[in-house]
């Protein structure tokens, strides 16, 4: 299943009638021949409104799901912010910076066009992206295309997107329940099931052709001795069964994600931890979220939008000991003891984000919690374990508050090469400032325990695409020069 999209570019020219065409067109041809990867050149120069309907017709037809509209000149502000109301797909705006011809025929006066272009934007109510500095040369918006390009991603990605959920969130866990108003905001569809629609489902599923096909793919995964042979054909049957209900469901919606309740029925009547399973899917771009955490799965479809890569769903979970911090961090890392915390799930993450000694395990929480405590483990078994490979990564989340406002946060970091000594998928991470951003941002603003992590430094292209969506609201851990509105100056 194929559930990111493929981003395929068109690249539009505008021209103000009053400017030379020529030098928009020339100065097309030059982005055209710069940038390096796909990108359709529109032959199509926009003047007026015809040639605005021309120009999209035309890259409809060549199958582009993204716009740049390129200032070649000045630009006619109606036709161009048209572009952005009738396309069907982000568009970004950029504009042509002076110097490759003289500066009386050759003058295009794109750097004040841009003003025009954003205040019409404005004036209509129409989204568009334009980079931090959007004037440029050929390389120069070369550049900024290939930002685009995970952003236009995402912002598809969550345009075509269906949640699927499965069970109410568990008692206690009010944090993972979340207005779904903020979805329809976003353009996401939500489909909520119950668990014994998941069970029927999975039920159904028994005897399919395909389920040791699956078990041999986990196997050689996993490699001998790291996961439980006897589990194979009830794991595979269950990533059938999901795989099926999204393919299924998915409806009108080209893309999809789970927020699956996961305890405390879930292991007695299905007779296992579905956690591996969940970190296969989200391996494939296929977000299962833990605890029918709805925001929690669209935090990582975005990120796997965005990054290309597998996230995860962590628990923001526990303090890093002292000791730990002067044993193996002082010295070694810039970072202080509160700059460090534990993240933590069950074993939702991918095997390819873990150190080499991952393996399916058990749950020791729900062990404890619902097998006799003098047995040994069985329908708690399904985890997959170990401690968090080091990598750079982001910590982040989109979250609709109980007001029914979209809100965010973005966090750089690391997760440092210190073993936990812990259990379940769990890693110490390491973000500059993170005690006050805990406090002023995660506190303050009453964001649940779950963060959505992408693997790498990604905080730029997730902080224009929560701009896109139309976020007002995006937090970070600012440095302390910089204080929160809540933070009290007398420390």
């Amino acid at each position: 299943m194929k559930n990111i999209p493929d981003v395929k570019l068109g690249l539009i020219a505008v021209s103000r009638d009053c400017f030379p065409i020529a030098l928009s067109e020339k100065r097309r041809a030059a982005i055209k021949a710069a940038y390096a990867g796909d990108l359709y050149e529109c032959p199509v120069t926009v003047e007026n409104e015809l040639d605005m309907l021309k120009a999209l017709a035309d890259v409809n037809e060549h199958g582009c799901n993204a716009l740049v509209v390129f200032l070649g000149n000045f630009g006619p502000e109606t036709p161009e912010t048209l572009i952005a109301k009738n396309f069907d797909g982000p568009c970004m705006f950029v504009a042509a910076a002076e110097g490759d011809g003289d500066l009386i025929n050759g003058r295009g006066d794109a750097y004040c066009g841009m003003l025009n272009c954003s205040y019409n934007l404005g004036m209509r109510h129409l989204k568009g992206y334009i980079p931090e500095y959007p004037v440029g040369t050929a390389e120069d918006i070369t550049k900024m295309i290939a930002d685009f390009v995970p952003i236009a991603r995402a912002v598809i990605g969550v345009k075509n997107l269906k949640i699927i959920t499965f069970g109410p969130r568990p008692q206690d866990f009010f944090a993972c329940n979340a207005p779904i108003k903020g979805l329809y905001e976003l353009g996401v569809e939500v489909e909520e099931n119950s668990e014994l629609d998941l069970l029927v489902s999975y039920k159904e599923h028994a005897g399919d052709p395909r389920i040791p096909a699956v078990c041999d793919e986990m196997a050689a995964e996993m490699g001998e001795g790291r996961f439980y042979p006897d589990l194979g054909e009830r794991m595979a049957q269950f990533e059938l069964t999901l795989l099926d209900w999204a393919e299924n469901h998915k409806g009108s919606r080209k893309y999809v994600a789970f927020a699956d309740k996961c305890w405390p029925a879930f292991p007695s009547q299905f007779g296992f931890e579905p956690c591996y399973v969940n970190s296969r899917l989200a391996a494939r771009g296929i977000p299962v979220a833990c605890e029918v955490d709805i925001y929690g799965a669209l935090s990582e479809y975005i990120g796997a939008c965005v990054s290309g890569d597998a996230v995860t769903l962590l628990d923001i979970n526990n303090s890093v000991p002292a000791q730990m911090w002067e044993e193996q961090i002082r010295g070694k890392y810039d970072y202080q003891l509160t700059d460090t915390f534990m993240g933590f799930h069950c074993g939702n993450t991918p095997a390819c984000k873990l150190c080499a000694d991952r393996a399916v395990k058990y749950q020791l929480i729900q062990h404890r919690l619902l097998e006799p405590q003098d047995s040994d483990p069985d329908f708690t078994r399904g985890t997959l374990e170990a401690d968090i490979a080091p990598s750079d990564i982001t910590f982040y989340r989109l979250q609709c508050d109980s007001e029914g406002n979209l809100r965010s946060y973005i966090a750089q970091g690391e997760v440092l090469p210190v073993k936990t000594g812990s259990f379940g998928g769990i890693g110490v991470f390491a973000i500059h400032e993170m005690g006050r951003f805990y406090r002023h941002v995660l506190i303050q603003k009453r964001y649940p325990h779950h963060g959505a992590v992408a693997f790498g430094h990604y905080g730029k292209a997730l902080f224009e695409v929560f701009k896109f969506l139309g976020v007002q609201d995006i937090a970070y851990n600012q440095p302390k020069s910089l204080p929160y509105p809540t933070e009290n100056p007398w420390g």
